[in-house]
């Protein structure tokens, strides 16, 4: 481990380990097959990088999208390590150099996506070769319940059957136990050790407010919290997204639009404009963002509800992978539970995917109506239990919500639902309730029925809550012909012959938490310190663009923090600062002291 200690500290710049890295880089180096859990920003990649670079031969790392091949091995090559990608983005001629040189013993790791890795030119290509690994980067692709699921994954048990002696390591940041054990199962991993770390990513802030305009709301979010920072927006529909990106380029912000409707060719522009420049929002559909490790993503929106408690965790976790700060930030309603119910029961799906989506589904919607800590909640879904009560850095825990006794209204708000005779959805239910006699309760004459105006000293928005909160809880279920008409469930008659009580969140005006962050690093910079940090920034902006790679890969912003807080003035004191190795103190030591000269 002096070795692999030696490899962080001069070709990656870090002084020491984090976590279980320790122990997984020693496994794997010693030949052992492993199963790594580790979040976003956690440091999976160097679980494979450093013992690729201690064994003998390459390095195969095997991974789904283009894009994070692609950064992945920019940054590798920027600290001198040697790298290539393998996939469809190269032309015939660069694929066969690439391979001429893998056969040459040129790489220290080789990126491959598992369509080219299955070919049988492929397989037969690295028998010819010494294999110092094979890494299973996003390993839950494997998963047929996932979000992400990919099914050459399914296949990559050929690997431990081609190459037995070759150590694998198969790593992911989203998977609960159902889809550990499929990993497992279908990577052929029985044998392998399994490390898993703390899900916690405590930097991100987690706040879920009631949806009431949401394009409104997430604006008034970004200028409140987020002037000027890079962010992503989470939208269900091609349509939302593309109807999101050119509200918030007319509100002067510089967002970008990505989804699988629009050519590869935008879908790279954009995604490249994301990458290399500083401050803009990418609008996506879930389509975007699995292996994009841009570290200075300040936040992560959702407009719409995530599928599941994975899908939710894996998206919020691009936001702060540099440990700085973050948010997660969601609009939710009444609509949202309706739709995704609606999405699963119209599905042509198998009855048991159906039964995973639903049970996946209402865990994810009982973390947005939970009355507890919200980090909690999720850590708990993970498996991961902790000594805490609460985390302190989620609207719930800096803003509890109060819980009133809800049983009577929730009752009445049955009735009318049966009193109509479940045809109707939550917009004439709640005239009804409130006795507002609109020609549609006058056309069905609901002006007659028991339940008219029992709820006239509710307000709209309250009585919105209340049937969001019942349809969540599964008091209420929606029809199947898409009308959003809802029925009683089996769960709802408990409550009506009061056998149950309900207790639910009370309804308050949104607050705003960006008065109770905590203060970062750079507002606490003086005038001459912000001055050194812009000049750090502009040369960082102008040397990434020499070498056509993002800024992050030259240094990322946690290094140029050190650099402001430290100062140092020689070449040794440049060796202490985290994320300057060897490499780049011989490309950018000069440079830099110059520019800490200065001041």
């Amino acid at each position: 481990m002096s070795d692999a200690l030696s490899i962080l500290k001069e070709v990656f710049g870090y002084p020491a380990f984090r976590g279980q890295q320790a122990e997984v880089i020693a496994h794997v180096t010693n030949g052992g097959d492993c199963l790594v859990l580790m979040p976003t920003g956690g440091g999976k990649s160097l679980c494979y990088q450093i013992p690729a670079l201690l064994r003998e031969g390459v390095g195969i790392v095997v991974s789904p999208l283009i894009a994070l091949m692609q950064n992945q091995v920019a940054a590798l090559c920027e600290i001198g390590v040697d790298a290539a990608v393998l996939n469809s983005s190269l032309s015939s001629q660069e694929a066969a150099a690439v391979e001429q040189k893998l056969l040459a013993g040129g790489y220290d790791l080789l990126y491959v996506a598992p369509e080219r890795l299955l070919t049988g030119r492929f397989l037969n290509l690295i028998t010819r070769i010494p294999v110092a690994l094979f890494a299973i980067d996003e390993a839950h692709c494997v998963s047929q319940w996932g979000h992400d699921f990919r099914p050459e994954y399914s296949q990559l048990s050929v690997l431990h059957e081609r190459f037995p002696n070759v150590p694998r390591i198969a790593l992911t940041a989203t998977a609960d136990m159902h889809t550990r054990k499929e990993i497992i199962e279908r990577l052929g991993l029985a044998m392998a050790k399994v490390f898993i770390s703390s899900f916690d990513r405590p930097n991100i802030r987690y706040q879920i407010v009631d949806k009431i305009n949401s394009r409104s709301q997430l604006f008034s979010f970004i200028q409140a919290e987020h002037p000027g920072d890079a962010g992503i927006v989470y939208c269900l529909s091609r349509k939302k997204v593309e109807e999101t990106t050119t509200w918030l380029t007319g509100q002067g912000m510089r967002a970008v639009a990505y989804h699988a409707g629009m050519s590869m060719q935008e879908r790279h522009l954009n995604q490249e404009k994301f990458l290399r420049e500083e401050g803009v929002i990418m609008v996506a559909t879930i389509a975007f963002g699995m292996g994009i490790d841009k570290p200075d993503v300040r936040f992560v929106a959702h407009l719409d509800l995530p599928k599941s408690i994975e899908g939710y965790y894996q998206e919020t976790g691009r936001a702060g992978r540099d440990g700085q700060a973050a948010n997660a930030w969601m609009a939710y309603g009444l609509g949202d539970v309706i739709q995704q119910r609606r999405m699963i029961e119209e599905s042509e799906a198998p009855i048991k995917f159906k039964q995973v989506a639903t049970r996946k589904l209402e865990a994810m919607l009982s973390l947005c109506e939970t009355t507890s800590c919200r980090r909690l909640r999720m850590l708990s879904y993970f498996g991961e239990t902790t000594d805490i009560a609460a985390c302190g850095n989620c609207d719930v825990c800096l803003n509890p919500p109060q819980i009133w006794d809800a049983t009577v209204e929730v009752q009445k708000a049955l009735s009318c639902v049966y009193r109509t005779g479940q045809n109707f959805g939550a917009g004439h239910l709640i005239d009804v309730l409130r006795g507002n006699l609109t020609e549609r309760v006058k056309e069905w004459h609901h002006d007659r029925v028991s339940t008219f105006g029992i709820g006239k000293d509710l307000s709209e928005k309250t009585w919105r809550a209340v049937f969001r909160q019942i349809v969540a809880l599964g008091l209420l279920t929606t029809d199947h012909e898409g009308y959003g008409a809802f029925h009683l469930t089996e769960a709802s008659r408990v409550v009506l012959r009061g056998e149950q009580a309900v207790h639910l969140r009370l309804q308050t005006k949104s607050q705003r938490l960006a008065e109770k962050r905590q203060v970062d690093d750079l507002a606490s910079l003086d005038s001459v310190e912000r001055n050194l940090w812009e000049q750090l920034r502009t040369w960082r902006a102008r040397i990434a663009k020499e070498h056509g790679v993002p800024a992050y890969v030259i240094f990322h912003d946690a290094t140029l923090h050190e650099l402001v807080r430290l100062c140092p003035q020689t070449e040794d004191e440049l060796r202490q600062v985290t994320g300057i190795g060897v490499r780049k103190l011989d490309k950018y030591g000069n440079h830099l002291i110059e520019i800490l000269r200065g001041h």
